[in-house]
């Protein structure tokens, strides 16, 4: 583990820097899995304004958002046994206030831990452990979004089942199959007819049982879907620490990379609002949701719950939204201003790739 930082101290009026508890005291951040998310670290930067410092972790020296960091943590991979002791210790000597995890893999961890991180005087910007695990497992989310009565694709278990599924008519080409635990469209394909599924699916069974997304049920690590066609939409659904609803920007997707929104415009749309406003009242998640939804003459079809900041949360950002600064001011005890839950409809963006200097021989 490797660190490099200025330790918090007392400020003038005795104030411990770092912890949260009143207007006087200041607020250290710590980005996880950070990766290329620079526009994270500028985005909290921006919303603590001098009040703290914001610490970015990764396991990779040369990853861009240690490079604009304040202070960065290299950290062992996720899945190490020493990673959550890596980060508390961290936290503790940092006095960390508030913990804003970035990868889903991570996040089961994080959930679980918790007492831990709290006895250090930091919060997670994590949901309970049974709300991660219902979002990352794309069949239990499945399962609790029709038992909510939530308008989702039709979604098979296993190859047989969909087979049963296609000769009873309930299924037709082209279909989805993807990962039961996975993120950024890792594994998706579309077979068009009976022998690209079998094929599909051979092929995509064995690629997984050689990487960690086959989870604990290796048998029934993959899902088949039905193929719904329509306009896709980005929701960043809000929710507070104590996972109340606050509210829900909406965006539609005009266009992706990698699995992750690359270009999208914030639109005024009161139906996909309410739609949020119900996800976020019934799963009560903190911090937000990343919910990816299509729709076409039929209805709203949700198709994936994040608890976490996603990749379409800049376009909310960039039309007037606040997030950060939000979970700050939560964190700290204080009422966030109304004009941070706002955005301007009609706000097209994109995204783009630029040059980080990481090392220099």
């Amino acid at each position: 583990m490797k660190r490099q930082s200025g330790a918090s101290v007392p400020d003038a009026s005795g104030a411990d820097v770092g912890r949260p508890g009143g207007a006087q005291s200041t607020l250290n951040i710590l980005l996880t899995s950070a990766g290329r998310r620079n526009y994270l670290v500028e985005y909290f930067q921006e919303a603590l304004g001098g009040r703290g410092r914001v610490f970015a972790a990764d396991a990779k020296s040369s990853a861009p958002a240690l490079q604009e960091a304040d202070g960065i943590l290299l950290v062992p991979p996720i899945g190490h046994k020493h990673y959550i002791d890596a980060l508390v210790e961290f936290c503790q000597e940092e006095r960390v206030a508030l913990l804003v995890p970035l990868n889903d893999l991570e996040l089961p961890l994080l959930a679980s831990a918790k007492a831990r991180f709290e006895a250090v005087g930091t919060t997670l910007v994590v949901s309970s452990r049974e709300v991660v695990d219902l979002c990352f497992d794309k069949w239990a989310a499945y399962r609790w979004l029709c038992g909510e009565g939530f308008l989702t694709p039709q979604t098979y278990l296993s190859l047989e089942a969909a087979k049963a599924g296609l000769e009873r008519g309930e299924l037709r080409f082209p279909l989805v199959l993807k990962p039961r635990w996975g993120s950024a469209s890792v594994g998706l394909e579309f077979p068009q007819d009976l022998e690209e599924l079998e094929l599909a699916f051979a092929l995509a069974r064995r690629r997984l049982a050689r990487t960690s997304l086959a989870g604990e049920a290796p048998g029934n690590a993959l899902l088949i879907q039905a193929f719904v066609a329509g306009d896709e939409y980005g929701l960043d659904v809000v929710n507070d620490l104590q996972g109340g609803h606050v509210t829900t920007f909406v965006k539609q997707k005009l266009g992706m990379r990698a699995g992750e929104t690359d270009s999208a415009v914030t639109v005024a749309d009161a139906a996909l609002q309410d739609l949020g406003a119900a996800l976020g009242r019934r799963l009560q998640h903190l911090g937000n949701l990343d919910c990816d939804v299509l729709v076409n003459e039929t209805g709203a079809w949700v198709l994936e719950l994040n608890p976490r900041f996603g990749g379409g949360y800049p376009f909310s950002h960039v039309a007037g939204a606040n997030l950060p600064a939000a979970l700050l001011a939560w964190a700290a005890g204080e009422t966030p201003e109304q004009a941070w839950f706002q955005t301007q409809a009609g706000v097209a963006a994109s995204k783009y790739s630029r040059l980080m200097l990481v090392r220099r021989t």
